[in-house]
């Protein structure tokens, strides 16, 4: 019987290199590439945000053309859809300097014309990809302007026509998420406020009609609720 065990184990012994070797090797299965994941920007939902820049006087009849600083605030909402496309709307106030400098006119007299506040109210429609967004808009513009005149330093009276505080606006620029629920823009912005004319006055300045408009160029970031941003990853 031990003769047979031992028999028995030195056969299997045998056999087992053979069995092993009818076994197929197993095929080498190379690991899946890395994918990173895909950023979704959605310009979709309200913004808040503040400016910086610069204004310009357009017509230097009444306003003198040197460049004024400005700083101010701005809101609105933004609605993405089709899918690349932006439309919204717009509050914008901005705070200028007072400007004393005023153009003087032949016979003495100095005249002002001031505009120290703007505000604005546009609908902007825009194109988007990734997290960049480049826009136009347009609306309603509003101001405080202060015009006046004064002869050898003295105030005098003058009446105008026209001078108006309400006006339009247009604009155009580019915006970029740079962070979560944070974007930067640039822009350019051009106010009107239509014509003055001084129908009273000193003699050097009566029926002389100047445009009231101002070039804007902004710097601004804004920080956007809810939707903004990247809001989610694809794989």
């Amino acid at each position: 019987m031990k003769t047979f065990l031992l028999g028995a184990a030195a056969l299997l012994a045998l056999a087992a290199p053979a069995a092993a070797a009818d076994i197929p090797a197993r095929p080498y299965t190379k690991a899946p590439a890395y994918t990173a994941p895909q950023v979704v920007y959605n310009w979709t939902g309200f913004y808040i945000g503040g400016h910086v820049g610069g204004a310009f006087a357009g017509d230097n009849t009444f306003q003198s053309s040197d460049a004024r600083f400005l700083g101010g605030v701005q809101g609105g909402f933004d609605y993405q859809f089709a899918p690349n496309w932006v439309v919204g709307i717009e509050a914008q106030y901005s705070w200028l300097p007072s400007n004393n400098h005023g153009i003087l006119f032949p016979a003495g007299t100095l005249v002002t014309s001031n505009t120290d506040q703007l505000g604005s109210v546009t609908g902007r429609v825009g194109y988007t990809w990734g997290p960049a967004l480049v826009y136009a808009k347009g609306g309603y513009a509003w101001r405080n302007n202060n015009f006046g005149a004064s002869v050898g330093g003295v105030p005098t009276a003058v009446t105008t026509t026209g001078n108006n505080k309400d006006g339009y606006t247009v604009g155009a620029g580019l915006e970029y998420m740079f962070a979560p629920n944070w974007s930067a823009k640039a822009e350019y912005q051009y106010y009107n406020f239509g014509n003055t004319t001084v129908t009273a006055g000193p003699a050097d300045v009566v029926g002389v009609r100047g445009r009231e408009d101002e070039h804007t160029v902004k710097v601004g970031v804004n920080y956007r609720f809810g939707w903004g941003g990247p809001a989610a990853s694809r794989y």
